[in-house]
């Protein structure tokens, strides 16, 4: 027995991926050098992007927000806060 197609299925499962690439680019941030200024960016960077994400979903599962809207807004509020601070990086040097 074969499931039924609904139609405009497909349309809001792309918006659902849409909005969870967004929340996760959100979220997925290179882990921070070892400075303690490096450090304090990257909890402050991490904080205001997991508000942003939280606001988004938050819309859309309690206001009915337009998901693939949305994806964008998020998209465009992780757009204007870049990461600034200095990515750590795996010199290769003995632990």
């Amino acid at each position: 027995m074969s499931e039924s197609i609904i139609p405009g299925a497909a349309p809001v499962e792309g918006a659902v991926t849409a909005l969870l690439r967004a929340v996760h680019g959100a979220l997925d941030l290179p882990l921070p050098d070892i400075t303690d200024e490096d450090e304090r960016e990257h909890r402050a960077l991490l904080i205001g992007r997991a508000a942003r994400a939280r606001i988004v979903l938050a819309g859309v599962l309690e206001q009915d927000h337009d998901i693939a809207w949305a994806a964008e807004c998020l998209d465009r509020w992780i757009a204007d806060e870049p990461v600034t601070y200095t990515p750590w990086e795996d010199k290769g040097a003995p632990a």
